[in-house]
């Protein structure tokens, strides 16, 4: 959610949007996070791949987003969520995602 404060715009969380590669981010971190995901990519490392903001559908219409979906060399998989501060929904809707799907959301 943003603030508005005269003409500024600010994040109630204090986050600061950053862009990296034509990309914007919610946040510096899960910026630098995609930066390491890429050097993770380069030959030897473990990362195959990886997506960026994947939906996973909920009862009732309601969606998570995850902010990565990494794919490993080893055949693993991991979700991956970067975050500052966990909200209460954010909480809530982790909590539905692993309870319904067999997976586990690591958070960054």
């Amino acid at each position: 959610m943003t603030v508005r404060f005269g003409r500024y715009l600010r994040h109630k969380f204090n986050a600061v949007p950053k862009v990296a590669d034509g990309i914007r981010f919610a946040s510096t971190k899960e910026a630098d996070y995609y930066g390491r995901l890429k050097m993770r990519m380069r030959p030897g490392g473990d990362v195959l791949f990886f997506l960026r903001q994947v939906p996973v559908h909920l009862p009732g219409g309601i969606r998570y987003v995850v902010d990565f979906l990494e794919f490993h060399n080893d055949g693993s998989v991991h979700f991956s969520d970067v975050k500052g501060f966990k909200t209460r929904q954010y909480l809530t809707k982790k909590k539905q995602v692993e309870a319904i799907y067999p997976i586990k959301i690591e958070e960054v």
